[in-house]
C-alpha cells in the first residue's frame, strides 16, 4: 500500500492516471485513493496547525478535467468522515485556492486543488495549501504515508466519528460541501490591482485589444471577468471555455503549438498583447503585438524588469537552464542580481524565501516554465498575477504610444538552442545518473576548451570556448526531477553551435551503456 501511494508523488504535487483510454496507463488515482489522501492530509494538517479535524475549515477546487468531480467525491468521503467543514468552489485556479486561506471571508486552514497542471486529459492530481503557502516534497511524502496506513491515521487523529455515514458519491451525507465561490473575490483582487496600478479610472484598459488563450483550461476567467470589465476588447480571445479533453492545444505556455496559436491570433486580430495560461493558471506567458513570444528567458526578463522598477538591486532566483544573455540582462541592464538555482518551482521559491530570511533582499522567484512568485504576493506562483503585472505595464505604455516589447528590447537571445532528453535504461536510474554526472564533471575539468560553471547548483553546467574545442556556448546535463531521464540543455552564440556541443557531449556519453543515445 505504501509503495502504491508513494508512486503518486510528483515532487510537491500528487499526480496519477484517473481516466482509462490510453494504452499502458492503468488507473492509479481514483475515488478510493482520493479518500485516503484526504485523511492523510487532515492527519498532516492536524499536526501542523494543532487543530482537530472537526475544527478545521477546508476547501476544494478543480480544473476542467472530467475526472475532477469523482475525485472531489473521494476527498469529501475522507473529509466528511472526520466532520471537517468544507467549501466546494467548483472550477477554480490553483492560486485562488491559496487565496482562500488569506481572504477573510473564508480563512481556510487548508485547501486542495484537483489538477494535473498541463498533463494530458487522463491524468489528475492534487495540490495542497495552508496559510504558509504550497506544501513541500517532504510534506507530500508524509501525507501519502498517512494515506497508506490506517493505523497511523487513527494514531494521529483517532477513529473517524462518521465512518459509514459519509458516502458522498451515493448521496448519503452527514456533511455536504458548502457550494461557494472563490473566483469572484479573486477576480476583484486582480481588477483592483490593475485599476490602482494604471491609475486612469475604473476602465483603465479602454482602447486596448488583448487576446487570452486559455487552451480550454481554467484561465478563461481572466478575459471575461478581469480584462473585459476594465474596458479591454477581448473579442479575439480563444479557447476560453473549460473542456477537460483540451481538444485545441495543450494548455501549456511551453508548448510550441500553443504559443504558435496565440501568436497567430494576436497578430491576425491586431491585438496589443496576448496572454496564455496553463490549465490551473499558476503559469503564464505572453506575446507582443508582432506575435513574438515572451516566454522562457523572455518571461523571466519581463518579470525581472517589472520588479526592478520598485526594487532596484534586488535578487532574482531562477531555475538552472537560463541563458548567459538573461544574466547579462538582469545584471547588466537592470542592475539586479541573478541567482541561478535548480529546476522545480518549489526549489526556486524556497531558495528565494531562504535568501530573504538570511538578509538578502529577493523579490522574485521564477522558472523559465512560467512559474513566477513575487514576494509582494506571498511568494505564490500565480500566472494571473504575473499577467496582471504585464497588463498594468502594457496599459501605461499604450497611453504613451509605446509597446510592451520595449521593456525587454535589450534582451538578446542565444543564436542556437536545443534540449535533448536522454533515457536511462537501468532500474537504479538515479544512481546511474549520479555516476554519469560525476564522470562528466571530471571530463570537463581535464578537456581543453571546457570549463565548469561556478557556482552551480544542479547537474553539470559546462562552458565551451571556440578556441579550445571548436564550439562556443554552454550545456547543462542534469537528472530529471521525477523520471529516468538526463535532460541535456544546450545553447550557443553561433548558428549551428549546438550540434558541435552535442557531438562533444555525446562522444563522452557513449561510454555509458545504460543510456539510450
Amino acid at each position: 500500500m505504501k509503495e502504491k501511494f508513494l508512486k503518486l508523488q510528483n515532487g510537491s504535487d500528487i499526480r496519477g492516471v484517473s481516466l482509462t483510454g490510453e494504452p499502458g496507463e492503468p488507473l492509479s488515482l481514483r475515488e478510493d485513493e482520493a479518500r485516503e489522501i484526504a485523511i492523510g492530509f487532515i492527519a498532516w494538517l492536524s499536526d501542523k496547525i494543532g487543530k482537530k479535524p472537526e475544527d478545521m475549515t477546508l476547501a476544494i477546487g478543480r480544473d476542467p478535467r472530467t475526472s475532477g468531480p469523482r475525485l472531489l467525491d473521494g476527498l469529501m468521503d475522507g473529509f466528511g468522515e472526520y466532520g471537517c467543514r468544507v467549501y466546494d468552489f467548483g472550477y477554480a485556479s490553483t492560486p485562488a485556492m491559496f487565496m482562500a486561506t488569506v481572504f477573510e471571508d473564508f480563512a481556510c486552514d487548508g485547501t486542495v486543488m484537483i489538477t494535473a497542471s498541463h498533463l494530458p486529459y487522463n491524468r489528475n492530481g492534487f495540490k495542497f495549501f495552508t496559510r504558509e503557502g504550497g506544501l513541500n516534497k517532504k510534506d507530500i511524502t508524509t501525507i501519502l504515508e498517512y494515506a497508506s496506513d490506517k493505523e497511523s491515521q487513527i494514531e494521529k487523529i483517532g477513529e473517524p466519528p462518521f465512518a459509514g455515514q459519509q458516502v458522498h458519491r451515493l448521496g448519503k451525507l452527514v456533511f455536504e460541501a458548502e457550494k461557494s465561490d472563490i473566483m469572484t473575490p479573486y477576480c476583484e483582487f486582480l481588477k483592483k490591482l490593475i485599476v490602482d496600478g494604471v491609475g486612469e479610472g475604473d476602465r483603465p484598459l479602454e482602447g486596448m485589444k488583448i487576446v487570452v488563450d486559455a487552451g480550454n483550461g481554467g484561465g478563461g476567467f481572466y478575459a471575461t471577468r478581469v480584462l473585459k470589465p476594465l474596458g479591454a476588447d477581448i473579442s479575439a480571445s480563444q479557447f476560453l471555455e473549460p473542456d477537460g479533453m483540451f481538444m485545441n492545444h495543450a494548455p501549456n505556455p511551453e508548448d510550441k503549438e500553443a504559443i504558435n496559436a496565440i501568436s497567430l491570433q494576436t497578430v491576425s486580430s491586431g491585438a496589443n498583447l496576448g496572454l496564455i495560461f496553463d490549465t490551473d493558471v499558476d503559469r503564464s506567458a505572453a506575446v507582443d503585438s508582432r506575435g513574438r513570444e515572451i516566454a522562457r528567458n523572455g518571461i523571466v526578463a519581463m518579470a525581472a524588469a517589472l520588479v526592478a522598477e520598485d526594487h532596484p538591486g534586488t535578487t532574482v532566483v531562477t531555475d538552472s537552464i537560463t541563458s548567459r544573455q538573461l544574466t547579462e540582462f538582469i545584471e547588466g541592464k537592470l542592475g539586479l542580481k541573478h541567482f541561478r538555482y535548480r529546476r522545480g518551482y518549489r526549489n526556486v521559491i524556497n531558495k528565494a524565501v531562504e535568501l530573504n530570511e538570511n538578509g538578502t533582499d529577493c523579490q522574485l522567484a521564477i522558472e523559465t516554465s512560467g512559474h513566477a512568485a513575487l514576494k509582494e504576493n506571498y511568494f505564490l506562483d500565480d500566472g494571473a498575477y504575473l499577467a496582471t503585472k504585464i497588463v498594468i505595464k502594457a496599459a501605461k505604455l499604450f497611453r504613451q504610444g509605446e509597446k510592451i516589447d520595449s521593456v525587454i528590447a535589450d534582451l538578446e537571445d542565444p543564436a542556437d538552442e536545443k534540449e535533448i532528453r536522454i533515457p536511462i535504461r537501468c532500474e537504479d536510474f538515479a544512481g546511474y545518473g549520479d555516476k554519469v554526472l560525476a564522470g562528466l564533471e571530471e571530463y570537463a575539468k581535464a578537456a581543453e576548451g571546457l570549463s565548469l560553471e561556478e557556482p552551480n547548483y544542479e547537474g553539470v553546467r559546462i562552458n565551451f570556448d571556440r578556441e579550445g574545442c571548436g564550439a562556443e556556448g554552454w550545456c547543462l546535463l542534469r537528472k530529471s526531477l521525477h523520471d529516468p531521464l538526463l535532460p541535456l540543455n544546450i545553447a550557443s552564440d553561433e548558428k549551428g553551435g549546438c550540434e558541435k556541443i552535442k557531438k562533444i557531449i555525446m562522444d563522452f556519453l557513449s561510454r555509458y551503456d545504460q543510456l539510450e543515445l
